[in-house]
């Protein structure tokens, strides 16, 4: 989602009076860029709205292939009935990507020479009642129970308890869902916790009659203490590392992970200009960098805000009406339309705000052996994954500051170089060289003997 206009029209009058030092970079300048998922061929979104012990997860679907092929198996703590599971927005999930997605910012350098230089800082499934009683001898057989059936939009849905992996593998393939083999070991932990699972597949009458051309997310809302998301299922098909992004919605403050650390992204770094007509390349770079470094087995938090505002916004906040859709079932209802929300009633909390918090996990199966376990802070410190790209100020200086300035710009940029280099692992004589600084020697002993 690009900017609107009005926006950058209130940046721009604003960096005016919103300099700020090298060492003690503000939030204000223009937003220009941004490294949302799209930077990413197979990146999966949730988003988790969680108050005390009650939950709405929302889930995208970036299934590629036939629609017909396409099938989901989710653990869930408990027994989901048809008035807890609905269709999301399918517009909610871009929303929240483009308002927490790490940013690129631009600054001006002012006149050195001015005075005022100052750097501050659904229905059921129909079935027979014989088709019933025969699958459920040999579900039973298998040990597989059927704990709800229903269908919701293009969905039909089956909730299952098992008491053995291989078991709950065997129903699934028997009854077409294409279940890869070796499913078993990574069934075995839910099936021990006595964890339901909740089953979906696409009812392509319905899809057809509706028209649409794209899944829609499917959301679901339940109450337990559990505050966990179950990724190790999406390993079977893995080929290699795999993205998700999490953005987790609470009235309280930041979420992190308790079984893995949570890292913040590196941030507030000073970069080169050209950066600008390449930032998803450095964003990639950055990243693979941090996590390799991070030994590939951290959760990063790339942003951290209350949602009523920020600074810079690279989306507009999303309204209520719209957190709503995301999950937020705490916030009051408007008209008539009740919040959808698990369990008791939701009295409105009008006192309650909704911070979010961003995270960006890349997975395997040898750096992740536990599900993500989650918990919710009081930490409401604001945090956001972004760079700076400081334009030098390029007019006529007629005063020993300026040019003092202009003697000071060779070591600024060499200093951006080396600090791109450092993030992205990037060749620093091909930074120089996009730079127009001249090339330097590597070997710092060389260096010191050609002095």
């Amino acid at each position: 989602m690009r900017p609107l206009r009005v926006l950058l029209t209130l940046l721009i009058a604003v960096v005016a009076v919103c300099w700020v030092a090298p060492n003690a970079w503000g939030f204000c300048g223009f937003y220009v860029a941004k490294a949302d998922t799209t930077l990413y061929n197979k990146a999966s979104q949730v988003a988790i709205a969680r108050d005390g012990n009650r939950t709405i997860l929302t889930m995208a679907n970036d299934f590629q292939g036939d629609t017909k092929d396409f099938a989901i198996v989710v653990p869930v703590p408990t027994v989901l009935q048809q008035e807890q599971v609905r269709i999301g927005d399918p517009q909610i999930l871009g929303r929240l990507d483009a308002f927490s997605a790490p940013r690129l910012v631009e600054y001006f350098d002012a006149n050195p020479c001015a005075q005022a230089y100052r750097l501050e800082g659904g229905v059921p499934a129909p079935a027979s009642v014989a088709n019933e009683s025969r699958g459920s001898l040999k579900d039973s057989a298998l040990g597989v129970s059927i704990e709800a059936k229903f269908s919701v939009g293009e969905y039909d849905i089956l909730i299952l308890s098992a008491r053995e992996s291989d078991g709950l593998a065997t129903w699934l393939q028997r009854n077409g869902y294409k279940i890869p083999r070796g499913a078993g070991p990574l069934l075995q932990p839910y099936v021990r916790q006595n964890m339901k699972f909740f089953v979906a597949k696409v009812n392509l009458a319905e899809f057809q009659k509706a028209g649409f051309k794209f899944l829609r997310p499917l959301q679901i809302a339940y109450e337990s203490p559990k505050f966990m998301l179950p990724i190790r299922l999406g390993m079977i098909n893995a080929s290699g590392d795999q993205d998700i992004i999490v953005y987790i919605l609470s009235p309280k403050g930041q979420a992190e992970v308790t079984n893995y650390r949570t890292v913040k992204i590196p941030s507030d770094a000073e970069i080169p200009l050209f950066v600008k007509q390449d930032f998803g390349n450095f964003y990639k770079s950055l990243f693979q960098t941090a996590y390799n470094d991070e030994d590939r087995k951290v959760a990063f938090l790339e942003y951290a805000w209350d949602m009523s505002n920020c600074d810079p916004c690279s989306a507009e906040p999303l309204n209520p009406e719209e957190l709503r859709k995301a999950g937020v079932f705490w916030l009051p209802s408007a008209g008539n339309n009740p919040t959808f929300a698990p369990g008791r009633p939701i009295l409105p909390m009008p006192d309650k705000g909704v911070f979010i918090t961003r995270l960006h996990v890349r997975y395997s199966r040898a750096k992740f052996p536990e599900d993500l376990m989650f918990h919710e802070t009081a930490n409401r410190e604001s945090f956001q994954g972004r760079y700076v790209l400081r334009h030098p100020y390029s007019g006529e200086v007629n005063c020993e500051a300026g040019r003092q300035y202009q003697r000071s710009l060779p070591r600024r940029f060499e200093q951006q170089a080396q600090t791109l280099a450092k993030l992205t692992g990037w060749n620093i004589q091909d930074i120089r060289r996009k730079t127009n600084l001249p090339p330097q020697p590597t070997n710092p002993f060389l260096a010191v003997s050609l002095a």
